[in-house]
This record gives structure tokens, C-alpha cells and sequence, in this order.
């Protein structure tokens, strides 16, 4: 009986022993696991370095179908990115807004959906110009701005109708308060700019008219602003100021054509932000529809993104390649940081990209610019 009992004692004891190992190890694998998944999403030391450094292009969010990308650094220390994205990437395909959030412009954190077309007056009346039409309705270049303790938010879409939206806290959440209503019109890609107190809308290619303080109203008529020796572009109207100067961005074709040659980034200068603004000068290559921001360095970048009706070139196949047949770019699909130069000299806006792949108009260009 007593070796039996001894029997029984020692199984029981091996049981415990093993169960209790097995979930030693199960939480230790599960914590080597954690582990790995912390590591594989923190951003590399290479891509900080990178960012550092400042003057080669940078790659992010590969998976992430995007255009139009647009970043603004925020006085939480955090970035803020919004763009535009594919009406079928959200709940039940319903046009739709979504941030990500990012302290070091590498590791970006998916905030999720914070608008949605049917709970809103516009997005309603989106919704139903887009089914009159029998199409998907598709929010265009969202823009994000944290001003005077709320977040403004501008949009166009597909349906030529532009929205402007603010919050009600400093909570980049709804409910909005949409002061427009529908009745923004088509203001193609709004976007907002703030001189010292003063907002203005900026849209079109170009156009420019000054809001209320509150963002309730217009106070002002609209004035076309533009270069002063030929047109623009057709979109991605924006505006910054650099010390005493007013430069607005603007986008257009290499070869003045709808999708064929490059799509490029273009600037015009003025000491006035309502013009007249001096020749149209070139920005970068491949920089359509890109917005220049500073980051907390302190240092200018410019976002970029794959559009074009070819597969992404290799920098060095662009050399000697015949662009002028139909849209070609070196920007790979998601997020493309490109470090930029702004800077004023002898009173005159000198500006650049620091990486070569972006610095220079290529051979279809039509316009000829003239380099120091």
C-alpha cells in the first residue's frame, strides 16, 4: 500500500511539474513572441538615421495604398498623416477620412476611421450626387490642421464638391461642425493657410480667399493667384510662408499633358500672400501633389507617392529613358519622404530636392529652367 501510495505521489508531483513547465514555457514563448512583434514593428535604427541625416529619399507603409499624402506636425509632438484612399479600404465601402499618428516620422500608428460619408450633411449629399451619377462616391486629398486649440479638416472629392470640417474639442473626433455644409462648392483640392492669425483657402490652380477667423464663413472675395509667365498646373494648390515670403506649390505634368512624362512639383514666390507672384521655378521630380513640412529638427521634407500608368523605375533607368509617352515615376505604392531645401538667398526662394533622383527636371520637360 505504501509503494503504491508512493506511486501515485510521484505521478502527480511529475504532473504538476510538467503542466507547470508547460505553461512556463507556453508565457515564455508568448513573450519571445510579443517580443519579435515589438521589434518587427519599431521603426529601424537605419530609417532614424535616415531621417537624420536628411538627404535621401525614404520609403514607408508599402502595404498601404495612398495618394495625395499630407502630414502637418502637431504641438502634442506627434505628426499627423491623412491622404487620399480607395472608397472599398473602408467598413462597407462608405467614403470615409483615416489618420495615423507617427512621433518619429517612421513608425506610424493607424488611428482608424474618424469620419464617415452618412454621418455628415456634406457626406450625404455626397453620397447622393455619387449614386445619381451611378458611381462610387471617393473623398480627395484630405488635409489635417490643429489650430487655435481644434483640428481643421479640408477635402475634395470626385464628385467636384470640397467640404471643410472642425472639431469641437481638441479631440480629433466627431462630432464636426461643418460650416459649409454642402455648399462649399468645387473648390478643387482646399487647403488651408494660415498668415500669423489670418486663414485663407487656398484651391484650385490657384485661387485664394480668406476665411473668418472662426472658419464659420468667407470674408473676402476669391482672387486668382498664380506665376507670373505661364499656368501653374491643374492641382495641389498650397502655400507657405519662409521668413517674409509668400511660395506657393502647385502640381503639374512634365509635358503639360494629362498623364504623360512626370508628375512634378512647381513654385512661384511673392511678398504678398494675395500676389502677384513672380515665374513659375522648379520644385522636384516625381513631388506632384507633394507637401513640404518641417520636421522637429527642424529640416523641410516633402511627401511623395506612386502615380503613374507604368511600373516604378529605378532611379537609374529614368536617365535615358523617353518619359514623354505616358506617366512614369521612381515612387514606389505607400508613403515617400524626400528631403527638401528651402531656403532664402540674396532675397530670392531657392529650393530643392536633396535627393539627385528628384533634383532635376528630366528631358521631356517642357518648361526651361534656369539652374545657378
Amino acid at each position: 500500500m505504501k509503494n503504491i501510495l508512493k506511486i501515485l505521489f510521484v505521478s502527480v508531483f511529475c504532473t504538476a511539474v510538467i503542466a507547470c513547465k508547460n505553461g512556463q514555457d507556453s508565457n515564455y514563448r508568448e513573450g519571445l513572441k510579443s517580443k519579435e512583434n515589438s521589434i518587427r514593428q519599431s521603426p529601424s535604427d537605419s530609417l532614424i538615421q535616415m531621417i537624420n541625416k536628411h538627404d535621401r529619399a525614404i520609403h514607408l507603409m508599402k502595404d498601404t495604398w495612398m495618394r495625395d499624402p499630407f502630414i502637418a506636425l502637431c504641438p502634442d509632438g506627434n505628426y499627423y498623416l491623412s491622404a487620399t484612399r480607395m472608397t472599398e479600404s473602408f467598413p462597407d465601402s462608405i467614403a470615409s477620412i483615416e489618420f495615423w499618428r507617427s512621433q518619429d516620422l517612421t513608425n506610424w500608428e493607424k488611428l482608424g476611421v474618424r469620419w464617415r460619408a452618412n454621418d455628415s450633411e456634406f457626406g450625404k449629399a455626397l453620397l447622393k450626387k455619387a449614386m445619381d451619377n451611378d458611381r462610387q462616391a471617393m473623398i480627395w486629398a484630405p488635409e489635417i490642421h490643429f489650430i487655435n486649440g481644434k483640428w481643421i479638416i479640408v477635402n475634395t472629392s470626385n464628385m467636384g464638391m470640397a467640404n471643410l470640417m472642425i472639431t469641437e474639442s481638441d479631440e480629433l473626433a466627431p462630432p464636426y461642425i461643418e460650416p459649409f455644409g454642402a455648399e462649399l462648392g468645387h473648390r478643387h483640392d482646399p487647403s488651408i493657410f494660415m498668415d500669423d492669425d489670418q486663414p485663407y483657402l487656398v484651391y484650385k490652380m490657384a485661387a485664394i480667399q480668406r476665411l473668418k477667423k472662426d472658419f464659420s464663413g468667407f470674408d473676402g472675395e476669391e482672387i486668382n493667384i498664380g506665376p507670373s509667365d505661364r499656368k501653374m498646373g491643374h492641382e495641389g494648390a498650397y502655400i507657405i510662408k519662409v521668413q517674409n515670403k509668400y511660395i506657393l506649390f502647385g502640381t503639374a505634368w512634365s509635358t503639360d499633358e494629362m498623364r504623360k512624362g512626370t508628375y512634378n512639383l512647381y513654385y512661384a514666390v511673392s511678398d504678398k500672400v494675395n500676389g502677384p507672384y513672380g515665374k513659375r521655378q522648379f520644385a522636384g521630380r516625381f513631388l506632384g501633389h507633394g507637401t513640404p513640412f518641417k520636421d522637429k529638427n527642424g529640416n523641410w521634407w516633402c511627401t511623395a507617392f506612386y502615380n503613374a500608368n507604368e511600373p516604378t523605375l529605378k532611379p537609374h533607368e529614368v536617365e535615358n529613358k523617353d518619359m514623354s509617352n505616358t506617366a512614369f515615376t521612381i515612387n514606389k505604392q505607400g508613403l515617400t519622404l524626400v528631403p527638401m531645401e528651402i531656403k532664402i538667398e540674396n532675397d530670392a526662394v531657392k529650393i530643392k530636392a536633396l535627393d539627385p533622383a528628384y533634383q532635376n527636371p528630366g528631358n521631356e520637360e517642357v518648361q526651361n529652367f534656369q539652374f545657378e
